[in-house]
């Protein structure tokens, strides 16, 4: 947006931009590493500790209906305090939540258990801004990489987590997965670590007269990239949560399930090295489309089989299908707000966006249960097209402004 030329940095102010990039990066790897590592868990103990095996992904919906909560008062944590110290009550956030979610394990307490869902998607929801505050700390020459950057950090969460999984889940028969959320509760405070010596930008100063946050998001921009991010998270989330129910009713165990969501989440992340250059050349609307092209080949592929290397290689579609469209949707957020605006919009965005990812959670649990694995796979497909007829409406009413549309 507001990419007027600026001049280069001197070298001391540049290197201490990308320590602080690089900072971010592994910040964001930490915190997802939990994330990914609950993701292989939390259906297959939702199944076991639930009286109703519909809601065996009731964890995972209020883990997603925390993060949508969350958006709002991290927003104007962040805009009051700043990012560091925002971040930070994230971490510590997250850490209540590996720790209740052991507590619920060893007591068999499903409502604990759903409680350290909620202190889990608290943090994960604060984790959402790193990406936004990895484009406040690098110029405008190096904000694209930067943005990248960060975003493919999770990239070593996605071979952590599920390896924590795999390796720890056994460790103290026969609380299952015990052993696993005591390590992952000690994550975040690596991350405390290195924010502790992380500069990142003030809160931006308040305006005199606010934008109404109607105005903001009516603009056509917003509604594109809102709903092509809502439509790419929820699709992804709604299969991705089902699949390791899905596996354990075909005989599969807990480490083929990990080892599937490891290579999904790989698919997710890993494309982010090459993404903004694709973007660059090729344009935010046709890497929507295709990703959103590659979501509806998963859905098609996971209709052809249940072997092991049906759910990989479904899974993999749609990790890289996801990374394409929500990656592009953020990039097509950033015209749709002023630099003052930002703190609101993104707040606004994350809200609309993990709302929809925490009614997915939930119905992934009750579709899969009542419809079966075919349905809940081919339910995705009208969002995907509606919003690509969002996409071509935007392209048609957008006008060249001085502000944003």
């Amino acid at each position: 947006m507001d990419a007027t030329a600026q001049p280069s940095p001197d070298p001391r102010a540049e290197a201490a931009m990308r320590i602080t990039v690089w900072r971010l990066f592994f910040c964001q790897a930490l915190m997802q590493s939990t994330v990914v590592g609950q993701v292989a868990m939390s259906a297959l103990i939702g199944h076991t500790l639930s009286a109703n095996a519909a809601l065996a992904t009731l964890p995972m919906a209020v883990q997603m209906t925390a993060v949508m909560l969350a958006s709002i008062p991290a927003g104007i944590l962040f805009a009051r305090l700043g990012r560091r110290t925002g971040f930070m009550v994230g971490a510590v956030a997250s850490i209540c939540g590996s720790l209740l979610f052991a507590a619920g394990v060893y007591s068999a307490s499903f409502f604990v258990y759903c409680m350290g869902s909620a202190f889990a998607g608290v943090g994960f929801g604060i984790a959402q801004h790193y990406r936004f505050a990895a484009s406040e700390v690098a110029p405008p020459a190096f904000r694209a990489r930067a943005i990248s950057l960060v975003m493919t950090g999770p990239i070593l969460s996605a071979i952590a987590g599920p390896e924590i999984v795999k390796r720890t889940y056994d460790l103290a028969l026969p609380y299952l997965f015990l052993p696993t959320y005591l390590i992952l509760a000690a994550v975040p405070l690596v991350c405390l670590v290195l924010l502790a010596g992380t500069i990142l930008p003030p809160p931006p100063p308040k305006q005199k007269v606010a934008t109404p946050i109607g105005e903001i998001i009516a603009r056509p921009s917003f509604v594109a990239a809102a709903v092509a991010g809502l439509v790419a998270y929820g699709a992804m989330n709604l299969i991705m949560t089902a699949t390791p129910l899905e596996m354990m009713l075909c005989g599969f165990g807990v480490s083929a399930s990990a080892s599937v969501i490891q290579w999904h989440a790989v698919a997710m992340f890993a494309p982010g090295f090459f993404t903004g250059r694709l973007i660059n050349r090729f344009g935010m609307r046709r890497m929507m489309m295709a990703g959103a092209g590659l979501t509806a080949c998963c859905a098609l592929v996971s209709l052809l089989g249940e072997t092991f290397w049906h759910f990989v290689a479904g899974l993999v579609l749609l990790g890289v299908g996801w990374n394409w469209m929500f990656v592009s949707a953020t990039a097509l957020l950033a015209t749709a707000y002023e630099p003052a605006e930002r703190m609101r919009a993104q707040a606004a965005n994350d809200f609309i966006v993990f709302g929809t990812v925490a009614c997915t959670a939930f119905l992934s649990g009750f579709v899969h249960a009542q419809l079966g694995w075919t349905l809940l796979n081919l339910v995705v497909i009208p969002p995907l097209i509606a919003a690509l007829a969002l996409l071509l409406w935007q392209q048609r009413v957008s006008r060249l402004s001085p502000r944003p549309a």
